[in-house]
């Protein structure tokens, strides 16, 4: 009969084969959390091979993804669609292993980790899920939505400050089906962590209001099963603290650093496979493990049961039945369509001036009541983002139902937590701060771009034109930065309609997240009509033009829209033939075909004028080289809006003589 330890041998041997054979990885991880991985995914973790995407499957979560080979090797093992030769390929171009696990690449892959501690946070995001929808939907009798979400962190993971912002929240939030398994192996890429990881993290974590298991043996495998079960019995998150072995087997590296990043090296492989007696040949595992560890046949036992379960309950609940499988394939709601032409319908009538964030509240309040899988938030600035719609209930650990969630000042951990409701599947999150503030969570968006998620970052007060606070509040570099980033799409609308349209957009937007900047003050109202609505879909087009053929041509997003109507206005009067180009979303611009963006931008008008009240960077393209940009490379003072933009020379005034300046 094989034994824990032969069973744990195989992760080990397979990571330390692969990365060998890559001579690139991280053996030193698995080796160490192997016992930990062979307990859980044997004894406990609830999933099916044969449909990974089994909507009630426990979910893992890999934090310290740098140990991926780790989670190829207990794919691989356990019957998912991942071979031998797959692991053999690890590290390699177009490979299914890639250096970290990413989502989509390889079947059973929860989510894109690396960056350490936002698998954690994901993690906190998915297990917040679960909660929200078993309260929304589950019945007395009828419990068609309970799985557990286990995740792996590393004492890096903890080290990172995103781990405070979201454990914090899941201690608050009492989410009883988080695991948490902290490989406390005191080693990191410098060393031994002593010198600069002294936190009481048992105490750390209490102080979350977590349940923490001590001082667990992450090489006796009852140790762990009895932690594991324990866990499971808290109505609280659980951090199992487990003392763990760095590169466990390895005679010359394990409790050090050499194993951590670096193959371990043909001689040492010799030698942890004498110390741990493994006779087997690089990349070959007996029969009698992969029958061990094969969990099709139990994957396709719970998912049955499961499906018994929810027979009953669409028996008894037909419409919840059918929201949850509607919600669970991402899917629109049937009266989607009618309900954009209404919101369209309603923006178009609008007249009332209206900072850009009051136009995304009134929109929320359309969209919010008609969408149960939007699920709102903010990082405390909820009265001055205005991303709450009327009526909404707020989630607290009473009203598991609500539908909207106070982050607190925790914008990284936020957007990470939103990562992570999106990868669950069943909500369209959103989470409302200040742009400035864009630059705590940067990492947090990227790996939504990376894993091209919908979700809606809101970034409200997007210039000097929020005022009296100031440079520090006051965002400039912040819109080219987002710009730089691939898959996000970024909005600036200019009113109510574009307003409109682009939460339209992110909604139906299936190739990645979106940010919306919104202004703090209010500016005029455009005028639009109904056929115009195709083309501000298209991220750039003509709001205001001359009689004849232009000869100048203004390009202006968001507030400053208004200011280069105004301009080309009064320039037009004077003789001169000026369009006015709103560019909303510049990526979305970017994407159209050629012929369109000629009939906008026509290529014999070179004389150009961009502007906007952030860095000069993203417009050059589109003004070429006989253009000016109009922006702002410098940061703000603390004053009055108007009395800012006019120091900083955003002004009627000012763009009417540069426009005329051109020659």
């Amino acid at each position: 009969m094989l034994s824990r330890f032969e069973l744990a041998n195989a992760i080990r041997f397979l990571s330390i084969d692969a990365v060998q054979k890559a001579n690139s990885g991280h053996p030193g991880m698995p080796m160490g959390m192997a016992d930990i991985a062979e307990v859980l995914w044997n004894d406990f973790l609830k999933h099916n091979p044969n449909n990974p995407h089994w909507i009630n499957r426990d979910r893992f979560v890999l934090s310290n993804g740098h140990g991926s080979m780790l989670q190829y090797s207990l794919l691989h093992l356990t019957g998912y669609d991942l071979s031998i030769d797959d692991l053999k390929q690890f590290r390699q171009l177009h490979s299914k292993t890639p250096g970290h696990p990413e989502v989509g690449m390889a079947p059973g892959i929860e989510t894109t980790t690396g960056p350490l501690g936002q698998g954690l946070a994901n993690a906190v995001g998915m297990a917040l899920a679960e909660k929200m929808l078993a309260a929304h939907f589950n019945r007395e009798g009828h419990e068609i939505i309970d799985h557990f979400t286990y995740a792996f962190a590393g004492d890096g993971c903890l080290m990172e400050g995103v781990s405070h912002e979201v454990c914090a929240l899941a201690g608050t939030w009492k989410l009883g089906k988080l695991i948490v398994f902290w490989d406390d192996n005191k080693i990191s890429i410098d060393g031994n962590v002593s010198d600069w990881f002294t936190d009481d993290t048992a105490k750390r974590f209490e102080a979350y209001h977590w349940h923490v298991i001590r001082n667990v043996n992450g090489h006796d495998s009852e140790a762990i099963k009895e932690a594991i079960i324990e866990a499971r019995n808290s109505d609280r998150p659980t951090l199992i603290c487990c003392n763990t072995a760095i590169g466990y087997g390895s005679p010359n590296k394990a409790k050090t650093a050499s194993s951590h990043g670096s193959p371990l090296g043909a001689e040492e492989i010799v030698l942890t496979r004498q110390q741990l007696n493994w006779p087997y040949a690089a990349f070959e595992i007996p029969k009698e493990i992969y029958a061990a560890y094969d969990a099709k046949k139990k994957g396709d036992v719970f998912e049955k049961e499961w499906e018994a379960r929810f027979a009953a309950y669409r028996e008894v609940y037909p419409d919840l039945a059918k929201e949850l499988l509607r919600r669970s394939v991402r899917q629109l709601t049937a009266g989607w369509e009618k309900l954009c032409q209404e919101i369209i319908e309603k923006a178009l009538q609008n007249t009332d001036k209206m900072a850009t964030r009051k136009a995304s509240q009134v929109i929320l309040n359309d969209l919010g009541p008609a969408l149960p899988e939007l699920l709102g938030g903010s990082a405390d600035l909820t009265e001055s983002n205005l991303t709450e719609w009327k009526g909404a209930q707020s989630f607290t650990e009473k009203n598991q139902d609500g539908c909207y969630i106070h982050y607190g000042v925790r914008e990284f951990g936020m957007s990470a937590i939103m990562n992570g409701l999106a990868l669950h599947g069943e909500f369209i999150p959103y989470g409302g701060t200040f742009l400035v503030f864009y630059t705590y969570a940067a990492n947090a968006v990227r790996m939504a771009a990376i894993m091209k998620q919908r979700i809606i970052f809101v970034y409200s007060h997007d210039s000097i034109g929020l005022g009296e606070d100031g440079p520090t509040h006051q965002p400039v570099e912040q819109l080219a930065a987002l710009r730089a980033v691939p898959n996000l799409s970024v909005w600036r609308p200019c009113d109510l309609v574009e307003t409109a349209v682009a939460w339209i957009s992110g909604i139906e937007r299936k190739e990645g997240p979106m940010a919306l900047i919104l202004s703090r003050q209010t500016i005029p109202v455009q005028t639009h009509n109904a056929s115009q609505i195709e083309q501000i879909k298209r991220g750039g087009y003509v709001i205001f033009d001359c009689e004849n053929a232009p000869d100048r041509i203004i390009i202006a997003a968001g507030s400053e829209v208004g200011l280069a109507i105004e301009a080309a206005k009064q320039l037009n009067q004077r003789g001169k033939r000026v369009r006015v180009v709103s560019m909303p979303s510049i990526d979305t611009f970017e994407r159209q075909d050629e012929a369109y963006r000629k009939t906008v931008l026509p290529p014999t008008v070179k004389k150009r004028v961009a502007i906007e009240a952030g860095a000069s960077l993203p417009w050059y393209r589109w003004v070429g080289d006989e253009g000016v940009v109009m922006g702002l490379d410098r940061y703000g003072d603390s004053a009055p809006a108007e009395q800012v933009f006019a120091e900083c020379g955003l002004t009627i005034d000012r763009i009417m003589h540069v426009v005329e300046s051109l020659s």
